[in-house]
């Protein structure tokens, strides 16, 4: 007899949590800061870890240079992208920041982005303003949240445009960016477009064809599952094809070919360090073929209506405010409790065995004063949380509150 929807969908649910061990340790509601790693994850960094120990290191990154590339492709896979166009990096902010080093600003220049990119690319931008005289355009939101696409045209129009970078799914809130259409609007303008992929990858289907992106940076210990630690670069081959670099290149991005000149790598792997964790890039690898195999859009949706169903319980509580604004929604639901700084319902949540994180005034400073909000518990579920740990949630800040 053939399995229902519903009976298919229980079977997935209970095959993801049997993969995840610290399932059975805790309620873990915090994957927007670093999920549960699947135990094949785990295998693939310890084993390898164990193997160096007794191969040395050089010699076995060597002896892995299969399932080296492995890796690269499997996140090429999940980019619908090839893997010459990957570079993987230590996080994602260096990620970023290798991307934003390619370009020679000059005084006058201007970045255009958003009132909601991600604190660190922000305070990269105020660097790059005070130290190179860079001009930052925030474009302006729609009023139901998220940026105005008009307001992003008009920006691009200035001459002295060099950039738009656009922060996909902020740190401080479910919203989704329509970067899609903007990619559509810097391509039309000339412009370059960066994409901060950090809290999308993972549980938003990514194709950077359609973003029509010249470099995208993520990471993957958030929605991908994977270890800290270890992050990625997409390059596209239009930059690539212009010679783009980073500000400082490596001798794994460039040969020095003579001693006033070099050469720069072919691919994407011009963004790399030489040195770095070959056991955390095949657990990289080990997270995006655990994801492809959960299938992105199934495990993000999922992910996205366990949100949508917390959203609704904890707006009906008397005084507390859900603060996710946009016409589109991801899986961070932030929350204000009145009475209760989210640093501390965050420890107090965590002695009863549930795992969330706290947003600050300090890491949106524009959103979160338009929002008239300090701080701000954030709760990230993702496809292998179930309806009951939504519940146990709900009612350990009940009684947090009341108490």
């Amino acid at each position: 007899m053939r399995e229902s929807p519903a009976e298919s969908a229980a079977a997935a649910l209970a095959t993801w949590r049997e993969d995840t061990p610290g399932v059975g340790q805790r309620i873990h509601l915090n994957n927007a800061g670093a999920a549960l790693v699947p135990a094949c994850v785990a295998r693939a960094v310890a084993d390898y870890l164990a193997r160096e120990a007794i191969r040395g290191g050089y010699e076995l990154a060597d002896e892995a240079a299969a399932a080296i590339e492995a890796s690269y492709a499997a996140v090429a896979a999940l980019l619908a992208a090839a893997p010459r166009n990957v570079a993987i990096v230590e996080n994602a902010t260096v990620a970023f920041f290798q991307a934003l080093s390619a370009f020679d600003f000059e005084p006058g220049d201007v970045i255009v982005t958003t009132r909601n990119d991600y604190i660190s690319n922000q305070l990269a931008y105020l660097s790059l303003a005070q130290r190179r005289g860079v001009v930052i355009r925030r474009a302006e939101d729609q009023p139901a949240g998220g940026v105005d696409p008009e307001s992003v045209r008009a920006c691009l129009r200035e001459p002295r445009v060099r950039l738009l970078a656009v922060t996909w799914v902020p740190t401080n809130s479910g919203l989704v960016q329509p970067v899609e259409t903007l990619g559509g609007i810097a391509e039309e303008a000339g412009v370059p477009y960066l994409v901060d992929a950090c809290q999308a990858a993972g549980e938003l289907a990514i194709d950077v064809a359609r973003l029509r992106c010249d470099f995208l940076s993520a990471t993957a210990r958030k929605y991908l599952r994977g270890p800290r630690g270890i992050g990625f670069l997409y390059v596209s081959d239009r930059a690539l094809s212009r010679g783009l670099f980073p500000l400082y290149v490596d001798m794994r991005g460039a040969n020095w070919c003579s001693a006033d000149a070099f050469e720069l790598t072919a691919d994407a792997r011009r963004f790399e360090n030489w040195e770095f964790s070959y056991a955390l890039v095949l657990g990289l690898g080990a997270a995006a073929r655990y994801a492809l195999e959960v299938g992105v859009e199934r495990g993000g949706g999922r992910a996205r209506a366990l949100a949508q169903t917390l959203r609704a319980s904890l707006r009906g509580k008397l005084g507390w405010r859900v603060l996710d604004r946009g016409e589109h929604l991801a899986a961070i639901v932030t929350v204000e409790v009145p009475g209760i700084p989210a640093p501390e319902l965050v420890l107090r949540l965590r002695e009863r065995g549930i795992n969330t994180s706290a947003t600050l005034r300090d890491y949106a400073v524009i959103d979160m004063d338009e929002k008239r909000v300090v701080s701000a518990l954030r709760v990230s579920p993702h496809y292998y949380n179930t309806e009951t740990e939504l519940a146990a949630l709900v009612s350990a800040l009940e009684s947090l509150a009341a108490a």
